[in-house]
C-alpha cells in the first residue's frame, strides 16, 4: 500500500479499503477480553506475533485509521524457540479451542491464498517486490485488465517468506499443504447476502504521498537535482547502508533535502577527521617552528 501511494498514485482508488486481518482480529480479541475480564479496553494489551517487519510499521503508522488496536509486534523468530518445547506437550484437546482457521484462512500465508479465497477465476497473484512493481506498472499502463482481484505480496512466497520467519519458506509451504488436508474449508465467514461490517472498513481512503517530488518550483527542483549529483559524486558509491539510506543516491537526496548531513556518511566523516587531524598536526609543527625561531 505504501508503495502504491508513493509511486502509483493513480491506483490509490483501486485499493480495497479494508482493515488487515491483524487489525480486525485485534479488535475482536479486545472485545472478547473486555467481556471476559470486565476490564476497560485501555487496560488490555494486544500483541501480534509476526513474520513481517511491515506489521510493525502498520501498528505505529497505520493507513486508513488513526490508531491501531494492536499494541505491539513480536517477531516469530524471537518467540518460537521459547515456545517450541512447550508446544510439544500440548494435546489435540488443548489445541481445539485455539483453532479458528480453515483451509481458506491458513492459505493466506502463501502467495495466492487471498485470491483463492474469493472462489473466483479472474484474479492475479504476484510475490516478490520486483514482480510487484512490474505488475503495478503494467496495471498503470492498462496492459492488465478484466480482473476482479489482484493480490500483491512484497515477500517472495507470501508471508511464509517473511524475514522474521524461523523456517525455510519452501519447507513452510510444504508443511502448510500437509496441514490443509486435515482442516475444514472455512471456520469464519459472513452470513449469506450480508455486507462487510462497517467496523472492518477504513476511516479514510488511501491518499497519494508526494515524497518523490523535490520541490513544487521546477527551477528549484532542477537546482536540487544538480546538488544531488554533486553530493553523490563525493560519496564512495558502495551503497553500504551504514548511513541508514538504501543507496548513496538516496543519501545524497536526503542530504539536499536537509534530512541529514554529509558527515553522516562514515567515509566522508573519516576524511573530515583525517583532514582535521592533519590541520592540528600542521598547527603544532608551525607553533614549534616559531618557538625555535624565537629562541
Amino acid at each position: 500500500m505504501r508503495l502504491i501511494r508513493v509511486r502509483f498514485p493513480d491506483l490509490c482508488d483501486h485499493v480495497l479499503p479494508l482493515l488487515s486481518p491483524m487489525e480486525t482480529a485485534a479488535r475482536i480479541a479486545k472485545q472478547q477480553a473486555m467481556q471476559k475480564t470486565g476490564l476497560p479496553k485501555e487496560q488490555i494489551g494486544c500483541f501480534f506475533i509476526t513474520p513481517c517487519p511491515a506489521k510493525v510499521t502498520d501498528i505505529r503508522m497505520p493507513i486508513g485509521i488513526e490508531k491501531s488496536e494492536v499494541d505491539g509486534a513480536i517477531a516469530i523468530s524471537e518467540i518460537f524457540p521459547q515456545l517450541s518445547s512447550r508446544m510439544d506437550k500440548l494435546t489435540p484437546k488443548d489445541l481445539e479451542s485455539l483453532s479458528n482457521s480453515g483451509i481458506i484462512g491458513v492459505s493466506w500465508a502463501t502467495s495466492g491464498g487471498e485470491s483463492s479465497a474469493l472462489l473466483k477465476e479472474k484474479y492475479l497473484a504476484a510475490d516478490g517486490i520486483e514482480n510487484v512493481i512490474r505488475v503495478l506498472e503494467e496495471i498503470e499502463d492498462e496492459r492488465i485488465g478484466e480482473l476482479d482481484f489482484i493480490e500483491l505480496n512484497a515477500c517472495s512466497g507470501g508471508c511464509v517468506g517473511g524475514v522474521l520467519c524461523v523456517e525455510n519458506p519452501y519447507v513452510a509451504i510444504a508443511r502448510l499443504q500437509r496441514l490443509r488436508k486435515y482442516l475444514p474449508v472455512s471456520q469464519n465467514h459472513l452470513e449469506k447476502n450480508k455486507t462487510v461490517p462497517e467496523e472492518m472498513n477504513w476511516g479514510s481512503g488511501l491518499e497519494f504521498s508526494n515524497v518523490l517530488t523535490l520541490s513544487e518550483d521546477i527551477s528549484r527542483a532542477m537546482e536540487m537535482m544538480m546538488e544531488i549529483d554533486k553530493v553523490e559524486a563525493e560519496l564512495p558509491g558502495l551503497d553500504c547502508g551504514a548511513c541508514g539510506a538504501p543507496s548513496c543516491r538516496a543519501f545524497a537526496e536526503d542530504t539536499v533535502r536537509g534530512s541529514c548531513r554529509k558527515e553522516d556518511c562514515v567515509f566522508i566523516l573519516r576524511k573530515e577527521i583525517r583532514r582535521f587531524a592533519d590541520s592540528l598536526s600542521n598547527l603544532d609543527l608551525d607553533g614549534g617552528k616559531r618557538t625555535n625561531d624565537d629562541e
